[in-house]
Protein backbone atom coordinates (compact mmCIF):
# COMPACT_ATOMS: atom_id res chain seq x y z
CA UNK A 1 0.00 0.00 0.00
CA UNK A 2 1.10 3.62 -0.63
CA UNK A 3 1.51 5.55 2.58
CA UNK A 4 0.75 9.24 3.09
CA UNK A 5 4.49 9.88 3.52
CA UNK A 6 7.53 8.21 1.98
CA UNK A 7 10.24 6.64 4.04
CA UNK A 8 12.36 9.79 3.69
CA UNK A 9 9.62 11.93 5.27
CA UNK A 10 8.43 13.59 2.05
CA UNK A 11 4.71 13.56 1.16
CA UNK A 12 3.55 10.29 -0.30
CA UNK A 13 2.24 9.66 -3.78
CA UNK A 14 -1.42 10.03 -2.84
CA UNK A 15 -0.84 13.38 -1.15
CA UNK A 16 1.17 14.72 -4.09
CA UNK A 17 -1.56 13.67 -6.53
CA UNK A 18 -4.22 15.24 -4.29
CA UNK A 19 -2.22 18.47 -4.04
CA UNK A 20 -1.89 18.63 -7.82
CA UNK A 21 -5.60 18.06 -8.29
CA UNK A 22 -6.47 20.59 -5.61
CA UNK A 23 -4.89 23.41 -7.61
CA UNK A 24 -7.21 23.25 -10.67
CA UNK A 25 -10.18 22.49 -8.41
CA UNK A 26 -9.46 25.56 -6.31
CA UNK A 27 -9.11 27.68 -9.44
CA UNK A 28 -12.43 26.41 -10.71
CA UNK A 29 -14.04 27.22 -7.38
CA UNK A 30 -12.66 30.73 -7.59
CA UNK A 31 -14.17 31.30 -11.03
CA UNK A 32 -17.16 33.70 -11.18
CA UNK A 33 -20.33 31.86 -10.32
CA UNK A 34 -23.06 34.49 -10.78
CA UNK A 35 -25.50 34.03 -13.64
CA UNK A 36 -24.66 37.47 -15.00
CA UNK A 37 -20.92 36.75 -15.09
CA UNK A 38 -21.33 33.27 -16.56
CA UNK A 39 -23.71 34.61 -19.22
CA UNK A 40 -21.31 37.37 -20.21
CA UNK A 41 -18.27 35.05 -20.21
CA UNK A 42 -20.00 32.46 -22.37
CA UNK A 43 -21.50 35.04 -24.72
CA UNK A 44 -18.25 36.98 -25.16
CA UNK A 45 -16.23 33.75 -25.47
CA UNK A 46 -18.47 32.37 -28.19
CA UNK A 47 -18.55 35.75 -29.96
CA UNK A 48 -14.74 36.03 -29.77
CA UNK A 49 -14.36 32.48 -31.12
CA UNK A 50 -16.76 33.27 -33.95
CA UNK A 51 -14.92 36.52 -34.72
CA UNK A 52 -11.48 34.87 -34.79
CA UNK A 53 -12.80 31.99 -36.86
CA UNK A 54 -14.42 34.33 -39.38
CA UNK A 55 -11.20 36.37 -39.73
CA UNK A 56 -9.10 33.23 -40.23
CA UNK A 57 -11.56 31.76 -42.71
CA UNK A 58 -11.72 35.08 -44.58
CA UNK A 59 -7.93 35.22 -44.79
CA UNK A 60 -7.70 31.62 -45.99
CA UNK A 61 -10.28 32.24 -48.69
CA UNK A 62 -8.50 35.41 -49.82
CA UNK A 63 -5.17 33.57 -50.01
CA UNK A 64 -6.72 30.82 -52.10
CA UNK A 65 -8.20 33.42 -54.43
CA UNK A 66 -4.83 35.18 -54.54
CA UNK A 67 -3.15 32.00 -55.76
CA UNK A 68 -5.86 31.57 -58.36
CA UNK A 69 -5.46 35.21 -59.45
CA UNK A 70 -1.68 34.85 -59.74
CA UNK A 71 -2.06 31.81 -61.98
CA UNK A 72 -4.70 33.57 -64.03
CA UNK A 73 -2.63 36.75 -64.52
CA UNK A 74 0.52 34.86 -65.48
CA UNK A 75 -1.37 32.70 -67.93
CA UNK A 76 -3.10 35.78 -69.38
CA UNK A 77 0.20 37.62 -69.94
CA UNK A 78 1.65 34.61 -71.77
CA UNK A 79 -1.48 34.21 -73.88
CA UNK A 80 -1.46 37.88 -74.90
CA UNK A 81 2.23 37.65 -75.89
CA UNK A 82 1.57 34.59 -78.06
CA UNK A 83 -1.35 36.31 -79.79
CA UNK A 84 0.76 39.39 -80.45
CA UNK A 85 3.72 37.36 -81.81
CA UNK A 86 1.43 35.45 -84.17
CA UNK A 87 -0.21 38.63 -85.47
CA UNK A 88 0.94 41.75 -87.31
CA UNK A 89 3.08 44.65 -86.25
CA UNK A 90 0.69 47.53 -85.45
CA UNK A 91 3.22 50.04 -86.75
CA UNK A 92 3.82 48.45 -90.21
CA UNK A 93 0.86 46.15 -90.62
CA UNK A 94 3.27 43.37 -91.59
CA UNK A 95 3.85 40.07 -89.74
CA UNK A 96 6.65 40.13 -87.21
CA UNK A 97 8.48 37.22 -89.02
CA UNK A 98 10.69 36.39 -86.06
CA UNK A 99 11.47 39.99 -85.12
CA UNK A 100 11.53 39.23 -81.39
CA UNK A 101 12.88 42.68 -80.54
CA UNK A 102 9.85 44.31 -82.13
CA UNK A 103 7.45 41.87 -80.45
CA UNK A 104 8.81 42.66 -76.97
CA UNK A 105 8.87 46.43 -77.60
CA UNK A 106 5.28 46.39 -78.85
CA UNK A 107 4.05 44.25 -75.96
CA UNK A 108 5.70 46.37 -73.26
CA UNK A 109 4.47 49.53 -74.92
CA UNK A 110 0.87 48.34 -74.96
CA UNK A 111 0.64 46.61 -71.53
CA UNK A 112 0.95 48.15 -68.12
CA UNK A 113 1.85 45.52 -65.51
CA UNK A 114 0.21 45.46 -62.08
CA UNK A 115 2.06 47.21 -59.21
CA UNK A 116 3.30 43.87 -57.96
CA UNK A 117 4.15 42.41 -61.43
CA UNK A 118 7.46 42.51 -63.34
CA UNK A 119 8.06 41.57 -66.99
CA UNK A 120 11.55 40.58 -68.09
CA UNK A 121 12.62 39.69 -71.65
CA UNK A 122 15.70 38.02 -73.11
CA UNK A 123 16.89 38.08 -76.72
CA UNK A 124 19.55 35.69 -77.96
CA UNK A 125 20.40 34.74 -74.37
CA UNK A 126 20.92 38.30 -73.18
CA UNK A 127 18.67 40.53 -71.06
CA UNK A 128 16.65 42.84 -73.26
CA UNK A 129 13.73 44.99 -72.09
CA UNK A 130 11.91 44.93 -68.75
CA UNK A 131 8.95 46.70 -67.20
CA UNK A 132 9.31 49.38 -64.55
CA UNK A 133 10.89 48.02 -61.34
CA UNK A 134 8.59 46.72 -58.64
CA UNK A 135 11.34 46.88 -56.00
CA UNK A 136 15.06 47.62 -55.90
CA UNK A 137 15.61 43.90 -56.35
CA UNK A 138 16.22 43.21 -60.08
CA UNK A 139 15.43 39.69 -61.25
CA UNK A 140 17.23 40.18 -64.57
CA UNK A 141 20.46 41.12 -62.78
CA UNK A 142 20.61 37.89 -60.80
CA UNK A 143 23.09 35.76 -62.75
CA UNK A 144 21.77 32.37 -61.77
CA UNK A 145 18.19 33.37 -62.49
CA UNK A 146 18.99 35.24 -65.72
CA UNK A 147 21.09 32.41 -67.11
CA UNK A 148 18.38 29.91 -66.29
CA UNK A 149 15.63 31.94 -67.97
CA UNK A 150 17.76 32.95 -71.00
CA UNK A 151 18.39 29.36 -71.99
CA UNK A 152 14.83 28.03 -71.72
CA UNK A 153 13.50 26.05 -74.63
CA UNK A 154 10.12 25.17 -73.02
CA UNK A 155 7.62 27.12 -70.90
CA UNK A 156 8.32 26.99 -67.17
CA UNK A 157 5.95 27.75 -64.26
CA UNK A 158 7.75 27.94 -60.93
CA UNK A 159 8.56 30.15 -57.93
CA UNK A 160 11.63 31.76 -56.41
CA UNK A 161 12.50 32.75 -52.86
CA UNK A 162 14.06 36.20 -52.95
CA UNK A 163 14.93 38.91 -50.40
CA UNK A 164 11.64 40.56 -51.44
CA UNK A 165 9.69 37.42 -50.71
CA UNK A 166 8.31 34.68 -52.86
CA UNK A 167 8.12 35.35 -56.58
CA UNK A 168 5.75 33.38 -58.82
CA UNK A 169 6.74 33.39 -62.50
CA UNK A 170 5.88 31.99 -65.89
CA UNK A 171 8.71 31.94 -68.47
CA UNK A 172 7.71 31.44 -72.14
CA UNK A 173 10.26 31.07 -74.99
CA UNK A 174 9.34 32.61 -78.38
CA UNK A 175 10.14 30.10 -81.11
CA UNK A 176 10.56 31.12 -84.76
CA UNK A 177 11.81 28.67 -87.37
CA UNK A 178 11.99 25.89 -84.80
CA UNK A 179 14.52 27.76 -82.65
CA UNK A 180 13.89 29.87 -79.54
CA UNK A 181 14.76 33.48 -80.40
CA UNK A 182 13.75 35.10 -77.10
CA UNK A 183 12.26 34.42 -73.66
CA UNK A 184 9.36 36.29 -72.05
CA UNK A 185 9.09 36.14 -68.25
CA UNK A 186 6.06 37.38 -66.28
CA UNK A 187 6.87 37.45 -62.55
CA UNK A 188 4.60 38.40 -59.63
CA UNK A 189 5.95 39.36 -56.22
CA UNK A 190 3.49 37.41 -54.14
CA UNK A 191 4.14 39.26 -50.87
CA UNK A 192 3.36 42.53 -52.64
CA UNK A 193 0.16 41.06 -54.03
CA UNK A 194 -0.63 39.63 -50.61
CA UNK A 195 -0.63 43.15 -49.16
CA UNK A 196 -4.22 43.51 -50.35
CA UNK A 197 -5.11 40.32 -48.50
CA UNK A 198 -3.41 41.63 -45.37
CA UNK A 199 -5.35 44.89 -45.61
CA UNK A 200 -8.63 43.02 -46.05
CA UNK A 201 -7.74 40.78 -43.11
CA UNK A 202 -6.97 43.78 -40.92
CA UNK A 203 -10.23 45.39 -41.94
CA UNK A 204 -12.13 42.20 -41.13
CA UNK A 205 -10.33 41.95 -37.79
CA UNK A 206 -11.18 45.60 -36.99
CA UNK A 207 -14.82 45.01 -37.84
CA UNK A 208 -14.78 41.79 -35.82
CA UNK A 209 -13.24 43.61 -32.85
CA UNK A 210 -15.88 46.33 -33.08
CA UNK A 211 -18.60 43.68 -33.22
CA UNK A 212 -16.98 41.91 -30.25
CA UNK A 213 -16.92 45.10 -28.19
CA UNK A 214 -20.47 45.99 -29.16
CA UNK A 215 -21.59 42.41 -28.52
CA UNK A 216 -19.90 42.44 -25.11
CA UNK A 217 -21.76 45.63 -24.22
CA UNK A 218 -25.02 44.14 -25.45
CA UNK A 219 -24.26 40.94 -23.53
CA UNK A 220 -23.78 42.97 -20.36
CA UNK A 221 -27.03 44.83 -20.94
CA UNK A 222 -28.84 41.60 -21.82
CA UNK A 223 -27.47 39.80 -18.76
CA UNK A 224 -28.43 42.74 -16.58
CA UNK A 225 -31.89 42.73 -18.16
CA UNK A 226 -32.28 39.01 -17.47
CA UNK A 227 -30.66 38.85 -14.06
CA UNK A 228 -31.93 42.20 -12.77
CA UNK A 229 -35.51 41.02 -12.12
CA UNK A 230 -34.17 37.77 -10.63
CA UNK A 231 -31.94 39.78 -8.29
CA UNK A 232 -34.87 42.00 -7.42
CA UNK A 233 -36.98 38.89 -6.91
CA UNK A 234 -34.39 37.51 -4.49
CA UNK A 235 -34.15 40.83 -2.68
CA UNK A 236 -37.93 41.09 -2.48
CA UNK A 237 -38.23 37.51 -1.23
CA UNK A 238 -35.77 38.24 1.56
CA UNK A 239 -37.79 41.24 2.72
CA UNK A 240 -41.07 39.34 2.85
CA UNK A 241 -42.23 38.16 6.23
CA UNK A 242 -45.42 36.71 7.60
CA UNK A 243 -46.72 40.20 8.31
CA UNK A 244 -45.44 42.16 5.29
CA UNK A 245 -46.25 41.24 1.69
CA UNK A 246 -46.26 44.79 0.38
CA UNK A 247 -43.07 44.65 -1.73
CA UNK A 248 -43.46 44.13 -5.47
CA UNK A 249 -41.06 43.77 -8.41
CA UNK A 250 -41.17 46.59 -11.00
CA UNK A 251 -42.45 45.31 -14.35
CA UNK A 252 -41.02 46.74 -17.58
CA UNK A 253 -41.94 45.57 -21.07
CA UNK A 254 -43.83 42.45 -22.12
CA UNK A 255 -41.08 39.85 -22.57
CA UNK A 256 -40.51 36.64 -20.62
CA UNK A 257 -38.68 38.48 -17.84
CA UNK A 258 -41.60 40.87 -17.45
CA UNK A 259 -43.96 37.90 -17.42
CA UNK A 260 -41.85 36.31 -14.67
CA UNK A 261 -42.04 39.50 -12.60
CA UNK A 262 -45.79 39.77 -13.23
CA UNK A 263 -46.33 36.13 -12.25
CA UNK A 264 -44.27 36.60 -9.10
CA UNK A 265 -46.22 39.74 -8.17
CA UNK A 266 -49.47 37.88 -8.74
CA UNK A 267 -48.19 35.10 -6.49
CA UNK A 268 -47.40 37.68 -3.81
CA UNK A 269 -50.92 39.08 -4.19
CA UNK A 270 -52.38 35.62 -3.67
CA UNK A 271 -50.09 34.97 -0.71
CA UNK A 272 -50.98 38.31 0.83
CA UNK A 273 -54.68 37.58 0.46
CA UNK A 274 -54.22 34.02 1.70
CA UNK A 275 -52.21 35.05 4.76
CA UNK A 276 -54.58 37.91 5.48
CA UNK A 277 -57.54 35.58 5.19
CA UNK A 278 -55.73 33.01 7.33
CA UNK A 279 -54.99 35.55 10.05
CA UNK A 280 -58.59 36.76 10.04
CA UNK A 281 -59.79 33.18 9.99
CA UNK A 282 -57.63 32.19 12.94
CA UNK A 283 -58.64 35.28 14.89
CA UNK A 284 -62.33 34.67 14.24
CA UNK A 285 -62.06 30.92 14.86
CA UNK A 286 -60.18 31.51 18.11
CA UNK A 287 -62.78 34.01 19.20
CA UNK A 288 -65.69 31.74 18.29
CA UNK A 289 -64.17 28.68 19.99
CA UNK A 290 -63.10 30.62 23.05
CA UNK A 291 -66.67 31.48 24.00
CA UNK A 292 -68.03 27.90 24.35
CA UNK A 293 -64.82 26.81 26.04
CA UNK A 294 -65.20 29.60 28.57
CA UNK A 295 -68.82 28.66 29.19
CA UNK A 296 -67.97 24.97 29.61
CA UNK A 297 -65.05 25.70 31.93
CA UNK A 298 -67.04 28.16 34.04
CA UNK A 299 -69.95 25.82 34.60
CA UNK A 300 -67.70 22.84 35.30
CA UNK A 301 -65.75 24.82 37.87
CA UNK A 302 -68.99 25.84 39.65
CA UNK A 303 -70.55 22.42 39.37
CA UNK A 304 -72.01 21.37 42.74
CA UNK A 305 -73.37 18.10 44.11
CA UNK A 306 -77.04 18.89 43.53
CA UNK A 307 -78.37 16.32 41.01
CA UNK A 308 -80.69 18.83 39.35
CA UNK A 309 -77.89 21.35 38.97
CA UNK A 310 -75.66 18.57 37.65
CA UNK A 311 -78.18 17.64 34.95
CA UNK A 312 -78.68 21.27 33.90
CA UNK A 313 -74.94 21.87 33.78
CA UNK A 314 -74.30 18.73 31.76
CA UNK A 315 -77.05 19.64 29.31
CA UNK A 316 -75.52 23.09 28.82
CA UNK A 317 -72.02 21.66 28.49
CA UNK A 318 -73.12 19.09 25.92
CA UNK A 319 -74.95 21.78 23.95
CA UNK A 320 -71.79 23.93 23.85
CA UNK A 321 -69.71 20.94 22.87
CA UNK A 322 -72.14 20.21 20.05
CA UNK A 323 -71.80 23.81 18.90
CA UNK A 324 -68.02 23.50 19.00
CA UNK A 325 -68.26 20.28 16.98
CA UNK A 326 -70.37 22.07 14.37
CA UNK A 327 -67.85 24.89 14.18
CA UNK A 328 -64.97 22.42 13.77
CA UNK A 329 -66.86 20.49 11.07
CA UNK A 330 -67.62 23.71 9.21
CA UNK A 331 -63.99 24.83 9.51
CA UNK A 332 -62.85 21.51 8.03
CA UNK A 333 -65.19 22.01 5.06
CA UNK A 334 -63.84 25.52 4.49
CA UNK A 335 -60.25 24.31 4.78
CA UNK A 336 -60.83 21.62 2.13
CA UNK A 337 -62.80 23.65 -0.44
CA UNK A 338 -59.68 24.66 -2.41
CA UNK A 339 -58.22 21.15 -2.51
CA UNK A 340 -58.50 19.10 -5.73
CA UNK A 341 -60.53 16.30 -4.12
CA UNK A 342 -63.14 18.59 -2.59
CA UNK A 343 -65.62 17.95 -5.44
CA UNK A 344 -66.80 14.67 -6.91
CA UNK A 345 -68.10 15.73 -10.29
CA UNK A 346 -70.89 13.94 -12.09
CA UNK A 347 -73.60 14.64 -14.65
CA UNK A 348 -76.74 16.01 -12.99
CA UNK A 349 -80.24 16.72 -14.28
CA UNK A 350 -81.19 20.18 -13.03
CA UNK A 351 -84.90 19.39 -12.82
CA UNK A 352 -84.41 16.19 -10.84
CA UNK A 353 -81.96 17.91 -8.49
CA UNK A 354 -84.50 20.70 -7.90
CA UNK A 355 -87.20 18.16 -7.00
CA UNK A 356 -84.81 16.38 -4.61
CA UNK A 357 -83.87 19.68 -2.95
CA UNK A 358 -87.55 20.54 -2.45
CA UNK A 359 -88.25 17.15 -0.87
CA UNK A 360 -85.32 17.45 1.55
CA UNK A 361 -85.98 21.09 2.42
CA UNK A 362 -89.63 20.35 3.25
CA UNK A 363 -88.44 18.24 6.16
CA UNK A 364 -86.47 21.08 7.74
CA UNK A 365 -89.46 23.00 9.11
CA UNK A 366 -93.29 22.82 8.95
CA UNK A 367 -93.58 25.69 6.47
CA UNK A 368 -95.03 26.15 3.02
CA UNK A 369 -92.33 25.00 0.58
CA UNK A 370 -92.90 25.51 -3.16
CA UNK A 371 -90.98 25.09 -6.43
CA UNK A 372 -91.50 28.24 -8.46
CA UNK A 373 -89.20 27.27 -11.35
CA UNK A 374 -87.75 23.98 -12.51
CA UNK A 375 -84.74 24.26 -14.80
CA UNK A 376 -84.20 22.04 -17.81
CA UNK A 377 -80.80 20.78 -18.75
CA UNK A 378 -77.80 18.79 -17.63
CA UNK A 379 -74.78 20.14 -15.74
CA UNK A 380 -71.47 18.78 -14.43
CA UNK A 381 -71.29 19.32 -10.67
CA UNK A 382 -71.00 17.64 -7.26
CA UNK A 383 -74.50 16.61 -6.26
CA UNK A 384 -73.76 16.29 -2.54
CA UNK A 385 -71.96 19.65 -2.27
CA UNK A 386 -74.71 21.49 -4.15
CA UNK A 387 -77.29 19.82 -1.96
CA UNK A 388 -75.32 20.79 1.15
CA UNK A 389 -75.16 24.44 0.04
CA UNK A 390 -78.84 24.66 -0.97
CA UNK A 391 -80.04 23.02 2.25
CA UNK A 392 -77.92 25.52 4.20
CA UNK A 393 -79.74 28.33 2.39
CA UNK A 394 -83.08 26.60 3.01
CA UNK A 395 -82.30 26.19 6.72
CA UNK A 396 -81.35 29.85 7.02
CA UNK A 397 -84.60 30.82 5.29
CA UNK A 398 -86.60 28.59 7.66
CA UNK A 399 -84.95 30.23 10.68
CA UNK A 400 -85.65 33.78 9.46
CA UNK A 401 -88.76 33.59 7.30
CA UNK A 402 -91.66 32.18 9.27
CA UNK A 403 -93.67 32.16 6.04
CA UNK A 404 -93.72 30.58 2.58
CA UNK A 405 -90.35 29.63 1.06
CA UNK A 406 -89.81 29.08 -2.66
CA UNK A 407 -87.06 27.09 -4.36
CA UNK A 408 -86.19 27.29 -8.02
CA UNK A 409 -83.66 26.58 -10.75
CA UNK A 410 -82.91 27.86 -14.24
CA UNK A 411 -80.37 27.11 -17.00
CA UNK A 412 -79.44 30.04 -19.25
CA UNK A 413 -76.33 31.34 -21.04
CA UNK A 414 -74.18 28.38 -20.05
CA UNK A 415 -74.96 28.74 -16.33
CA UNK A 416 -77.25 26.94 -13.90
CA UNK A 417 -78.89 29.04 -11.17
CA UNK A 418 -80.38 27.59 -7.98
CA UNK A 419 -82.12 29.87 -5.49
CA UNK A 420 -84.10 30.02 -2.25
CA UNK A 421 -86.56 32.90 -1.76
CA UNK A 422 -88.16 33.77 1.59
CA UNK A 423 -90.53 36.42 2.90
CA UNK A 424 -88.54 37.21 6.02
CA UNK A 425 -87.37 40.55 7.43
CA UNK A 426 -84.69 40.95 4.75
CA UNK A 427 -81.11 42.11 5.07
CA UNK A 428 -79.79 45.65 5.32
CA UNK A 429 -77.71 46.78 2.29
CA UNK A 430 -74.54 47.28 4.35
CA UNK A 431 -74.79 43.70 5.66
CA UNK A 432 -75.28 42.17 2.19
CA UNK A 433 -71.67 42.96 1.30
CA UNK A 434 -70.21 40.90 4.17
CA UNK A 435 -72.87 38.30 4.82
CA UNK A 436 -70.88 35.54 3.07
CA UNK A 437 -67.81 36.24 5.21
CA UNK A 438 -66.80 33.71 7.83
CA UNK A 439 -68.19 34.25 11.34
CA UNK A 440 -70.44 37.10 10.16
CA UNK A 441 -74.05 36.97 11.37
CA UNK A 442 -76.93 39.24 10.51
CA UNK A 443 -77.54 41.88 13.12
CA UNK A 444 -81.11 42.88 12.24
CA UNK A 445 -82.85 39.56 11.79
CA UNK A 446 -85.04 37.90 14.43
CA UNK A 447 -82.64 34.98 14.74
CA UNK A 448 -78.92 35.68 15.02
CA UNK A 449 -77.83 32.30 16.34
CA UNK A 450 -75.47 29.94 14.54
CA UNK A 451 -71.78 29.52 13.92
CA UNK A 452 -71.54 32.22 11.28
CA UNK A 453 -70.01 29.74 8.83
CA UNK A 454 -73.07 28.56 6.91
CA UNK A 455 -73.05 31.21 4.17
CA UNK A 456 -69.26 31.07 4.00
CA UNK A 457 -69.59 27.35 3.21
CA UNK A 458 -72.22 28.15 0.57
CA UNK A 459 -69.85 30.58 -1.12
CA UNK A 460 -66.94 28.13 -0.85
CA UNK A 461 -68.96 25.39 -2.57
CA UNK A 462 -70.05 27.78 -5.32
CA UNK A 463 -66.47 28.98 -5.91
CA UNK A 464 -65.21 25.39 -5.94
CA UNK A 465 -67.59 24.89 -8.89
CA UNK A 466 -66.05 28.02 -10.52
CA UNK A 467 -69.31 29.81 -9.77
CA UNK A 468 -70.55 32.38 -7.28
CA UNK A 469 -73.02 32.97 -4.47
CA UNK A 470 -75.44 35.91 -4.67
CA UNK A 471 -77.99 37.63 -2.46
CA UNK A 472 -80.80 40.06 -3.29
CA UNK A 473 -82.77 41.42 -0.36
CA UNK A 474 -85.10 44.26 0.60
CA UNK A 475 -85.68 44.96 4.31
CA UNK A 476 -89.23 44.03 5.30
CA UNK A 477 -89.94 42.16 2.06
CA UNK A 478 -87.65 39.16 1.96
CA UNK A 479 -84.38 37.75 0.55
CA UNK A 480 -83.31 35.61 -2.35
CA UNK A 481 -80.06 33.62 -2.01
CA UNK A 482 -78.71 31.97 -5.13
CA UNK A 483 -75.88 29.75 -6.28
CA UNK A 484 -74.74 30.17 -9.90
CA UNK A 485 -72.42 27.52 -11.43
CA UNK A 486 -71.27 26.90 -15.02
CA UNK A 487 -72.97 24.12 -16.95
CA UNK A 488 -69.62 22.43 -17.55
CA UNK A 489 -66.53 22.56 -15.35
CA UNK A 490 -63.25 23.73 -16.89
CA UNK A 491 -60.30 21.38 -17.09
CA UNK A 492 -57.85 21.47 -14.24
CA UNK A 493 -55.20 23.40 -16.18
CA UNK A 494 -57.76 25.92 -17.39
CA UNK A 495 -59.33 26.36 -14.04
CA UNK A 496 -56.13 26.74 -12.12
CA UNK A 497 -55.14 30.31 -11.37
Amino acid sequence: MTSATDTNGKPGLRRRVADRLAGPRARLLRMPSSIRTRTIVWFVGILALATISSVLVTRAVLLIRLDQRVDSELTQEAAELRRLAGGRDPATGQPFRGNVDRVFRTFLGRNIPAPYEAIVTFVDGEPFLRSRPVTDYRLDLQEDVASRWAGLREAERDALDTPEGRVEYLAVPLVFGGEPRGVFVAAIFRDRAKAEVDEATRAAAAVGLAVLLLGSLLAWRLADRIVGPITELTRTSRTISETDFSRRIPVEGQDEVAQLATTYNEMLDRLERAFGSQRAFLDDAGHELKTPLTIVRGHLELLGEDPEEYRETMALVLDELDRMARIVDDLIVLAKHEQPGFLTLDTLDVGELTDALHAKASALAPLEWTVESRGRGVIVADRQRLTQAMLQLAQNAALHAGGPIALGSQVTNGEARFWVRDTGPGIEPEEQETIFTRFRRGEHGPNREGTGLGLAIVRAIAEAHHGRAEVASLPGIGSTFAIVVPVDQPHEEEGSP
